[in-house]
């Protein structure tokens, strides 16, 4: 049984794939992150779609690593007869994506047997399979895939599937090239897989030396840009919150969402990222997407958009998929986009305030929608809602959405006083921003345990608490500040590391079950920590957090300390962004130029 942390990430940033370390593709959605998987064994069997490459009869490789500063990964066999290693990248598509596999031989001779299982609709569909000018053509309704290898080696068909056979000696390859296109087209130009490579290298490598970082664990924050990188649609800059859906936060559980999309939540911290280590035109182009996806009636803001702002991403679920590890059901879309989630509100005020005071372009339009978006919240910020995370639960007056107000009040305020040519109620945005301050500590604040909770008048704990300093809702050495990190500390705690909230007898989700330790949030706590004073807690566990990253440094959703295993959606934006900002809160400026 695979785990989730045994999988390797290729793209081509628009959409990506999954590769295990036995060398299956088990993961592939074209052609965009949120289009229907062609290979869906991450979610269901063999039949599901995946294509393995691999000496014939090995299980796992022995090793695997990207190549420096690239998205390029490099797998390597051993076997008795020989060695080998096979090189998958995806490189940056003209018209039609490509997926490039190239096997070369190390050592000996090896006998290399590739096996391909195309399953269109998330692995329902078997295609019509021919021959075509040395490729293997698939078609199914709207999806065509090509198969070709350079040089040709022997291929045949069998039990729906596509099979190759070959021997490589030291110094051979042989490389194979995957396409897609729509079916009602004509074949795309091939690519040539050897300069693919050497481009996609090159590409990968001067990208990843802009990077102004240069403090410790820096090889651990170039990979979680790179993540990033490529979990963003070029086209329009979106960046979504992972490339997969329904991993589980627990496994056999229910607790398994569509994370191919883009989160409000996300924006400020993905900006500050992105700015502070140097990537302009990456955070330029994210705070654009940002304002096509807001653009409209600031009572129609959604928590979350499509790849290029969509906007209706209903939820279903897929029968035929047994999920990973037996977790139903497998959902498709996300029902989250119709939650209220007052704390966006203050997520865009805070993204575009940094955009401006960055210096990014100027947008004219930016400033009427703040100050839509800001005449809307004053009239509505005192109604509950679902909070940062989603619940299902039911609405609450949740603590962090009502912070994340005034932040947004906040903001507002401060525009106008720095720029008096804006137009805006300054007076009328600064008492509401003081009142919502007076109401979060009189009803948010339990005295007795001397902490913040989460929603009024409630016993709970809520990790994204933790926020209350970094936002400057409250300065760090406040009493407050002190004793909400030290009671999230103790009561969120779960081998080390932090739930985002408890779900032991708590109905605020609405789900039965339990859930992983949330890597952003303990994240979040080592930053709180250093901003607290207690500097060397902070880098001991922001040490224990990088080592949680898979051999290939990536990280998950979620993380059980129980059994050592990653949960959810995998890679997780939210958590790389984690670790880059709390690198650089850490290791301070001399560590970013």
């Amino acid at each position: 049984m695979h785990r989730i942390e045994d999988y390797a990430l290729i793209g081509d940033e628009q959409t990506a794939a999954l590769v295990g370390k036995d060398g299956s593709v088990d993961w592939l959605c074209l052609p965009r992150f949120d289009s229907a998987a062609c290979f869906a064994r991450l979610l269901g069997d063999e039949e599901n779609g995946h294509w393995r490459i691999a000496p014939e009869g090995a299980d796992t490789c022995a090793r695997r690593a990207y190549r420096p500063n690239t998205l390029v990964l490099d797998t390597e066999w051993e076997t008795d007869a020989g060695a080998m290693r096979v090189t998958d990248l995806m490189p940056q598509r003209d018209r039609a994506p490509d997926l490039v596999r190239i096997v070369e031989g190390l050592r000996g001779e090896v006998t290399v047997r590739s096996t391909l299982r195309l399953r269109f609709d998330y692995g329902s569909i078997v295609p019509w399979v021919r021959r075509s000018d040395g490729h293997r053509v698939a078609v199914a309704g709207p999806d065509s895939a090509w198969l070709r290898s350079e040089p040709e080696v022997r291929t045949w068909g069998e039990d729906f599937g596509t099979y190759s056979e070959f021997t490589v000696a030291e110094g051979e390859r042989v490389a194979f090239v995957l396409t897609w296109h729509p079916s009602h087209e004509p074949r795309p130009p091939l690519v040539d897989p050897y300069k693919s490579l050497h481009t996609s290298v090159e590409d990968w490598q001067a990208w990843a030396a802009r990077c102004h970082y240069d403090g410790p664990h820096r090889d651990a924050v170039v990979r979680s840009l790179i993540t990033l990188k490529a979990l963003t649609y070029a086209p329009t800059g979106g960046i979504v919150a992972a490339p997969t859906t329904s991993l589980p936060e627990e496994l056999g559980g229910v607790r398994n969402w569509d994370y191919r999309y883009c989160w409000l939540r996300d924006s400020t911290l993905t900006l500050g990222a992105l700015l502070a280590v140097g990537y302009q035109e990456e955070a330029e182009a994210w705070r654009n997407w940002l304002l096509r996806a807001v653009a409209g009636d600031p009572a129609d803001l959604q928590i979350m958009y499509g790849l290029a702002g969509e906007r209706r991403l209903s939820e279903f679920q897929v029968p035929w998929l047994p999920g990973f590890a037996g977790s139903t059901p497998v959902r498709i879309g996300n029902d989250a986009v119709n939650q209220l989630q007052l704390d966006v509100y203050g997520e865009v005020m805070d993204s575009l305030s940094l955009a401006r005071r960055s210096g990014l372009s100027a947008k004219p339009q930016m400033w009427a929608i703040q100050a839509a978006l800001m005449e809307w919240l004053r009239s509505e910020w005192q109604q509950p809602d679902e909070g940062l995370w989603e619940v299902r639960g039911g609405r609450r007056h949740f603590v962090h959405s009502k912070v994340m107000v005034w932040v947004a009040a906040d903001r507002a305020v401060r525009a106008l006083e720095h720029d008096p040519e804006l137009q805006g109620d300054l007076d009328g945005w600064r008492a509401m921003r003081d009142e919502v301050h007076r109401e979060v500590c009189d009803k948010g604040f339990d005295p007795e345990r001397n902490t913040f909770t989460q929603s009024y008048g409630s016993a709970e704990l809520d990790a994204a608490l933790l926020l209350i300093p970094r936002v400057g809702f409250l300065p760090p050495d406040d009493p407050r500040v002190i004793g909400t990190v030290d009671a999230i500390r103790e009561e969120l705690d779960h081998g080390g590391l932090l739930l985002r909230y408890s779900t032991d007898g708590s109905v605020v989700d609405g789900l039965p079950g339990h859930e992983g330790t949330f890597l952003v949030c303990s994240f979040w706590l080592a930053h709180a920590l250093h901003t607290t004073g207690r500097k060397q807690e902070a880098r001991e566990l922001f040490e224990r957090l990088t080592g949680l990253a898979n051999d290939v440094g990536l990280l998950s959703e979620e993380y059980d300390p129980s059994s050592g295993r990653h949960l959810g959606n995998f890679p997780q934006a939210f958590s790389h962004i984690g670790l880059v900002n709390t690198a650089l809160a850490l290791f301070g400026p001399d560590g970013a130029g």
